[in-house]
């Protein structure tokens, strides 16, 4: 798992660099992202501080619905499915899912064919427009897996930048295929910049989920085999 999230985390960090790079050359475009500062009635007001704050509130509020669930993926995808986000369950998900890009856990809006094709897939309707929903394969459920897309999901709920379907799909585009970031936009990179910031953000908390969870975990367990003074 470590040398899993070690590659995602070097592929992250040279996008962000080539991507740093190309705003670095750009003058005077709009920037929407929060790691900005203005002045405002007297004051600098940070907006780097807010974003961090965000950031704070949402991981605060996304370990309350974890730990009154017992972290368990089908007691959460119940919550989940009582917000109207729809789930479904296949056989083998991922060989469903592979045609379009896709993985299994949360699927963004779709348009046009790719939407179509969901909804044959899973509802067996004709629709060329789908909404957010997570398609997993029948059986058990990897916990720290779906952690990250629950992490994503909640995310996109609450309109956080870069967790739209258009930035998640520019970040897929640019992180697992050879497409030349000369082609983006303007306001893609900027897109594209919260989405892998936001990537990294997900990608962090089930890291350090994971440290402090299977932690205390071994301690327990030493505790229970040998006696707390042993520890």
């Amino acid at each position: 798992m470590d040398l899993f999230k070690n590659i995602i985390y070097s592929i992250l960090s040279l996008q962000e660099r080539i991507l740093r790079y190309r705003l670095s050359k750009t003058i005077g475009v709009k920037n929407k992202s929060k790691r900005k500062r203005h002045y405002f009635d007297g004051n600098m007001l940070d907006l780097s501080t807010l974003a961090d704050a965000e950031k704070q509130k949402l991981e605060e509020e996304i370990t309350l619905i974890l730990r009154k669930y017992e972290y368990e993926p089908k007691r959460i995808l119940e919550y989940i499915r009582t917000t109207g986000t729809r789930v479904y369950y296949l056989d083998n998900a991922s060989k469903i899912l592979n045609p379009i890009g896709e993985n299994e856990g949360l699927i963004y809006p779709a348009k046009g064919s790719k939407a179509l094709y969901l909804s044959l897939a899973t509802s067996k309707t004709f629709a060329l427009k789908t909404n957010e929903m997570f398609i997993l394969s029948k059986g058990e459920i990897n916990k720290y897996y779906f952690i990250y897309h629950f992490y994503n999901w909640y995310a996109f709920k609450h309109n956080i930048a870069g967790m739209d379907s258009d930035s998640q799909e520019l970040l897929k585009k640019y992180l697992f295929t050879d497409a030349d970031t000369k082609e983006l936009q303007l306001a893609e990179i900027y897109q594209l910049k919260d989405a892998i910031r936001q990537d990294k953000a997900s990608i962090e908390f089930v890291v350090k989920l994971c440290r402090e969870y299977e932690g205390t975990k071994q301690a327990l367990d030493k505790m229970h085999n040998e006696g707390s003074a042993n520890l």
